[in-house]
């Protein structure tokens, strides 16, 4: 048991503390994998990519590239040993190396070691190939056509919507488009194989999922899993990129290593990586519906069409979330929402922040500005109308009943805190006097569900060790991406033991040393990794309390853990000295931890279940200036309040907060993706692709956690994921400059604005508006 010490733990549970590697990355000491001392006689590879988007190879002459300098050896598809697959899914549609059929630009067709990275380079470019050129299926409207997917379309359907809209007061209908979002990690995909005794491999990985990386590599070289291990001590970002995306360099490296008995790295080159790797899922919704005088939604009716690219990678689970997430904030009724997976020539799209739901929630937040604008009303009191209830109006799309819906005082609590009103009529009337700048307000609501929507991996394990000074070695499952994970687990460690951070080591996430981990995503890594370290923990504790009982000869209810020590009735220890009378004692000191997420199931067949364990809730308000001769435009102000539940670390809770936001705000604005006729990426590097940097931060940015609700489900510590909910956040700039926008008609008609919302776009919607008055 625990009892209260006045001096508490440092490094508890609550506290605000820094990243524990904050220090390290700042002064350029943390080590990422291309930082490892290389080992003797490393070898680097490159790989060269496709110049056809859908095309058969008629010629690849390697012989050139084979008697380059510095080459020592070449694979193409036929070296491999095992199957030439690495699909996340097991669907057999994503070759590691073209085996014949180029299915999208920049496809890798060959790979090159070299004795240096330089030599690699070179190499690659002195292949002899041909091409037979094929039809190629670009976008999303030509695969609609064609009826090109990659896997069957999926519908979730509540209530009679075409029935509920056919007899609403109001009905509308539009088609909303957005772009997708490269990760642009600052760490780009980086892995080193290490041959080892009996051919097996070692490899050092950027990953977010070192268990896939795992079992595909161990696919790819026909080998049994426990030959390959996976080590990551950090990534330098991830974003859902490294998730099935780090695979195929790590299998190269793996490959390379088996072949020639000689470590192997792949670094790949910033636009290779951006040609190379998946993105974003762009979307096309079509939506109709209907509504009342009120602005409350009777039906709606979504098409959400994805383009995937060329292989199914994981396209399904993220077209599920987004069906998931149509909703966002607001009961719907009568709702039928059909998802489209299309099948392209592009390359393979995969996870990113939000896994779908941020495209689900923009079709909802287009719909109810249309019927704002339609009732010429504040789109902030549509909203409000068709928050879901409590008790009432609260089962979703997929027959979920939500139970923990802290929206509407959300919403009330960042109203009146960021002074709304006020300030939207303001804004309305300057903008009846201002000629050229024009403003724009929107608040927007968040409601994001926690867990992986395939409901198998929620699961996580942990290795916990106390060795015989009391230290403490910590392990899980999870990887570190920079987001806090570690540190949030080493405190959940610290509380149960009761003991200094500072007595934590903080350690690599390794396959040999937790099996079977599942992906750090779907902003679930300290939900289910701390639960998992905490099982550990109490396991360790749990032993402690027996062995004190039996030596002070007390009952185990008279064992209170305080800072650093334990009393044992009126006697107290430290727990360097327990630990090490235990250990003496024959006390076992290591224990795993296992955690599954409970209440969760979801049945495909009927389209209905509990895919999320709970939800997470946020709101922001932005404000925006537009200047309506160009397009150019800044956000002004914004204000966040999100929940985080009981904060396992304000801290760090705050930057992800912040970090989220920036990034969807990013997507959303002026990261734009642009293939040309031929399906060549022409955006791949950042004197094309614009991320926001320190200039697009907007001018007063106010973040605030929410203090008054805790999380109702048994989560650790009663927190909850931040990981990705706060990205949707930044739908609210999205809003306030098609705000802005429809100032120029007396707020009477919905711009014609898609994502990302770039200069040009918006003085195209700007323009479109103007024409539509005249």
């Amino acid at each position: 048991m625990a009892d209260m010490d006045p001096v508490q733990v440092r490094g508890r549970v609550g506290e605000a503390r820094p990243h524990d590697s904050a220090r390290n990355h700042v002064t350029g000491e943390a080590r990422y994998v291309d930082d490892l001392p290389e080992p003797a006689r490393c070898l680097h590879l490159c790989a060269r990519g496709a110049e056809r988007a859908h095309a058969r190879l008629t010629k690849l002459d390697l012989s050139r590239v084979r008697n380059a300098p510095g080459v020592v050896c070449v694979l193409t598809a036929a070296d491999i040993p095992g199957e030439n697959d690495i699909s996340p899914i097991h669907a057999h549609d994503d070759p590691l190396l073209c085996g014949g059929e180029v299915m999208f630009w920049g496809q890798p067709l060959f790979c090159v070691a070299a004795e240096t990275r330089e030599a690699a380079r070179a190499a690659v470019r002195l292949a002899e190939i041909d091409y037979e050129d094929l039809p190629a299926i670009l976008t999303i409207e030509e695969s609609l056509k064609a009826k090109s997917f990659v896997l069957e379309e999926q519908r979730l359907t509540k209530g009679d919507a075409a029935a509920a809209i056919a007899a609403a007061p109001h009905r509308l209908a539009g088609c909303f488009r957005h772009g997708g979002q490269d990760h642009f990690y600052l760490e780009g995909q980086v892995s080193l194989a290490i041959p080892t005794e009996d051919g097996d491999v070692h490899i050092h990985c950027s990953t977010q999922h070192p268990t896939e990386v795992q079992m595909n590599v161990a696919q790819v070289l026909g080998r049994p899993a426990n030959a390959v291990t996976v080590e990551v001590r950090r990534m330098g970002g991830g974003f859902g990129g490294k998730e099935s995306q780090a695979t195929q360099w790590a299998a190269l490296a793996a490959l390379t290593a088996a072949k020639t008995g000689r470590p192997a790295k792949f670094r790949l080159d910033r636009d290779d990586d951006m040609v190379m790797t998946g993105k974003r899922h762009d979307f096309v919704i079509d939506w109709q519906v209907g509504f009342d005088d009120r602005g409350r939604i009777l039906g709606v009716d979504f098409v959400q069409s994805a383009r995937a690219g060329f292989s199914a990678d994981l396209s399904g689970a993220i077209a599920d979330r987004a069906m998931f997430h149509a909703d966002n904030a607001y009961y719907l009724d009568h709702a039928s929402i059909l998802s489209h997976r299309c099948k392209t020539h592009t390359v393979s799209n995969t996870a990113f922040r939000g896994f779908g739901g941020p495209q689900g929630m923009l079709g909802i937040e287009e719909v109810i500005d249309a019927i704002a604008r339609h009732l010429r009303c504040d789109p902030l009191d549509v909203r409000r109308a068709n928050f879901y209830g409590k008790g009432e109006r609260d089962v979703t799309p997929y027959h979920m009943r939500v139970e923990d819906c802290i929206i509407a005082e959300l919403t009330a609590e960042l109203e009146r805190s960021s002074d709304y009103r006020a300030r939207r009529a303001a804004i309305a009337a300057a903008n009846a006097t201002e000629g050229i700048i024009k403003r724009g307000i929107a608040l927007t609501p968040v409601k994001f569900g926690i867990s992986f929507t395939t409901s198998f991996l929620n699961q996580a394990g942990a290795l916990v060790h106390i060795y015989s000074d009391g230290s403490v070695h910590l392990n899980h499952g999870g990887t570190e991406m920079g987001q806090g994970l570690f540190q949030k687990v080493a405190q959940v460690v610290a509380e149960e033991l009761q003991i200094d951070i500072d007595r934590i080591k903080i350690s690599a996430t390794h396959t040999g040393k937790v099996p079977n981990t599942s992906a750090t995503a779907a902003s679930s890594g300290s939900d289910m990794n701390g639960k998992a370290a905490q099982a550990a923990a109490t396991t360790l504790k749990d032993r402690l309390i027996d062995y004190a009982a039996q030596h002070f000869q007390v009952a185990r209810s008279d064992i209170t853990f305080l800072r650093n020590r334990i009393r044992a009735g009126c006697q107290e220890i430290s727990f360097d000295a327990l630990v090490r009378l235990a250990y003496l004692n024959r006390v076992q000191l290591s224990a795993t931890g296992f955690y599954k997420t409970p209440k969760i199931h979801y049945d495909r067949a009927t389209a209905s279940g509990r895919p999320f364990y709970y939800f997470a809730y946020g709101a922001a308000v932005s404000e925006v200036a537009v200047d309506t001769l160009t397009g150019e435009y800044r956000v002004t102000r914004v204000d966040i309040l999100h929940d985080v539940g009981r904060s396992l670390n304000p801290a760090i809770d705050l930057g992800q907060v912040e970090g989220g936001f920036i990034q969807g705000m990013g997507w959303l604005t002026t990261e734009e993706l642009v293939w040309d006729e031929k399906g060549r990426l022409r955006t791949h590097a950042p004197s094309t692709y614009k991320i926001p940097t320190m200039s697009d931060r907007p001018l007063d940015f106010r973040v605030r956690l929410q203090d008054f609700a805790e999380n109702v489900e048994e989560s650790i510590h009663r927190s909850k994921a931040v990981g990705e909910p706060p990205l949707m956040l930044a739908i609210s700039v999205f809003r306030a400059l098609s705000d802005a926008i429809a100032s120029l008609g007396d707020y009477r008609h919905l711009p014609k604005l898609d994502a990302p919302a770039t200069p040009e776009r918006m003085l195209a919607a700007i323009d479109e508006m103007r024409a539509r008055l005249s």
